[in-house]
């Protein structure tokens, strides 16, 4: 007998993606205050946890080409949060670094985690073992 053909909430997949929409939909809130988008949130708390960054070493902390960066890091540097400097050495190297302002925007967005973490009604541990396999299904599947 045939085997049925499964339904969305079969696949994982599905489960991890449409977590991933929820997750984005439950940032907005928060982050529309500080004027940033969530993608545009992720770059900041890269670059806060390590500033003066290639755009190269950004994509690959952020798992982003740099056609998609690019557009990101320019609204960012419009709103004055970072600045893009050419590497005077190599002119293909392209120096992603926060201002004044920039460094001083991680006070105002510190309480979002703690938000997130309420708004998923997950202890830190339950989130911390969730993230671990989110990190290790996403390594796997980049290994091939």
């Amino acid at each position: 007998m045939p085997k049925a053909c499964p339904t969305l909430e079969d696949f994982a997949c599905f489960a991890i993606h449409s977590a991933g929409h929820a997750l984005s939909r439950a940032y907005k809130p928060l982050l529309e205050p500080l004027g940033l988008t969530y993608p545009q949130y992720l770059v900041m708390v890269a670059l806060w946890e390590e500033d003066g960054v290639t755009l190269g070493a950004l994509g690959e902390r952020l798992f982003l080409d740099s056609s998609t960066l690019t557009p990101l890091l320019k609204r960012l540097e419009t709103q004055g949060l970072l600045h893009r400097q050419r590497d005077p050495a190599n002119e293909r190297q392209l120096s992603i670094t926060l201002t004044t302002q920039g460094r001083a925007f991680r006070d105002r967005a510190a309480g979002i985690p703690a938000c997130m973490q309420a708004a998923t009604g997950m202890t830190e541990a339950e989130l911390s073992r969730l993230r671990d396999e989110a990190s290790r299904l996403r390594n796997a599947l980049l290994r091939g």
